[in-house]
């Protein structure tokens, strides 16, 4: 049976740093958008605050419903394990590379600067946890390393930042 309450707990801090993968959610009017993640991309820095670094190469659509005030879930399931499933019902600020707290946040993470978008730090009003019992148990692998090849390739080549610029604002269905 699911529990909500208003924060992480400590259990909860502990159960997401150990993932390797999760799930974000956002949704601003438009059609809701679902992305995984990956990487050491995610950090909880209290109890009702997580940051995660936004890396081009998607559509960027989640930054798109934070500017429009929409909401965001991000949703941690144990593939290894006891069964578990944590959901994090969040309001997003989209911090970008000139932002004060940008440079603090940043170096909680072991990252290029130069290959991500920004860092999006998430405010949770609630946390949902549940039993989990219908994911299968999976074997974690290793990262796949598609994604960051592309970047330094576009940042060796000069075009990374004119990538993310033209890829800042995901075009809306009517547009297609």
């Amino acid at each position: 049976m699911g529990k909500q309450y208003k924060e992480l707990t400590p259990e909860n801090i502990v159960f997401i740093n150990e993932q390797h993968l999760f799930y974000i959610a956002s949704s601003s009017g438009q059609e809701v958008n679902l992305s995984p993640r990956g990487f050491d991309s995610a950090k909880v820095i209290d109890k009702n605050t997580m940051l995660f670094l936004d890396y081009p190469g998607s559509g960027n659509r989640t930054a798109r419903d934070i500017r429009a005030g929409g909401e965001v879930t991000v949703v941690f399931n144990a593939f290894s394990g006891p069964a578990q499933i944590v959901r994090l019902f969040c309001k997003g600020v989209l911090i970008e590379k000139e932002d004060a707290k940008f440079d603090a946040y940043f170096k909680l993470f072991d990252a290029d600067k130069n290959l991500i978008r920004r860092i999006v730090e998430l405010n949770i009003y609630a946390v949902e946890s549940s039993c989990g019992m219908g994911v299968p148990k999976m074997q974690y692998q290793k990262q796949r390393t598609g994604l960051q090849k592309w970047m330094v390739s576009m940042q060796e080549k000069g075009e990374l930042q004119e990538y993310i610029e033209v890829h800042e604002v995901p075009p809306k269905l009517e547009d297609l």
